[in-house]
């Protein structure tokens, strides 16, 4: 069974060197397409990509934001499975068909999405997977307490990630996916710029039968951070965009609400004291430059 692979490109060229090689070299017997959608990169990411015939360019004139592009990029694809990779993520030998060899049980038919061991640039296994977002969880994450007792909070830290089990979201680093139950879905919510988009669409598959599975016996690189870490500040804004507008979307507006008013009225200062501790007076500045352009946003939305 073939899988086609989508990486959403911007101004990751060494990154993606890397990602569309190890794709190359370890993809295997189900290797489809390898589709790459350049979300307005102006680096020589193009130039590079030129050198590899077997890659599907998709050059977009604007950046349309991270889950437009995948939508783009699945639109060109005509396997049974999907694989949204980060370019910061690449692929060792066996990596495909575990995942494949996973899928096609009988007895997992009803998983739609899986996720596989990440390991990081020091050979650690990431801690990746996440429960579902909640109203709850997201204001321990906005006040910090998620840090010393991650059971209160969305990311599972407390899990060593070194068994197999069902979870409620995998990260979208490494995407694996039904592509019939993308398609089904509409695919991911583009209302997401990016961040979010992933967690949505667990969210909407599990409501429509579909688990997602978390596979230790498989691994995969992951960098981590990749070119979000380019923009620190705009990073930030658009984590906090995709939660109010996850938030909106699945809690109802009290709800909704009452993580609009945790993240903005203790987030940041909890956020900036943390930094002042470590001295990191740049940290201050771009939080409160992802606030003010989330303030604006939130204006702008209300204003419509």
């Amino acid at each position: 069974m073939a899988v086609d692979i989508v990486i959403v490109n911007w101004n990751s060229r060494e990154l993606l060197e890397k990602c569309v090689e190890s794709i190359i070299k370890f993809g295997g017997e189900h290797l489809g397409k390898i589709v790459v959608v350049d979300n307005h990169s102006s680096d020589d990411s193009l130039r590079f990509i030129a050198d590899y015939p077997e890659v599907d360019l998709q050059q977009l004139t604007a950046n349309k934001g991270f889950a437009r592009a995948c939508n783009l990029g699945a639109a060109q694809c005509s396997a049974e499975y999907l694989l949204f990779l980060n370019p910061d993520a690449a692929l060792y030998e066996g990596t495909l068909n575990g995942v494949v060899e996973f899928m096609q049980r009988s007895c997992n038919q009803n998983v739609g999405i899986c996720g596989v061991k990440l390991m990081d640039e020091h050979n650690q296994v990431a801690r990746s997977c996440s429960r579902t977002a909640s109203p709850l969880g997201l204001f321990f994450h906005s006040i910090g307490l998620d840090r010393p007792w991650p059971k209160l909070g969305q990311a599972m830290r407390e899990w060593d990630h070194l068994s197999n089990q069902n979870v409620d979201q995998v990260i979208g680093a490494f995407y694996f996916v039904r592509a019939k139950l993308f398609a089904d879905l509409s695919g991911f919510d583009e209302r997401f710029f990016v961040y979010y988009e992933e967690v949505d669409f667990a969210y909407r598959a599990l409501k429509s039968g579909y688990s997602s599975y978390f596979l230790s016996d498989v691994s995969a690189y992951h960098l981590g951070g990749g070119t979000s870490d380019q923009v620190k500040a705009s990073r930030l804004f658009y984590s906090l965009r995709s939660r109010l507008q996850y938030a909106y979307k699945h809690f109802g507006y009290a709800q909704a609400s009452f993580v609009a008013f945790t993240s903005l009225a203790f987030e940041p200062i909890v956020r900036s004291l943390k930094a002042l501790m470590r001295g990191d007076i740049q940290s201050i500045k771009e939080t409160f430059a992802a606030y003010k352009k989330l303030i604006l946003w939130g204006v702008g939305q209300s204003s419509e």
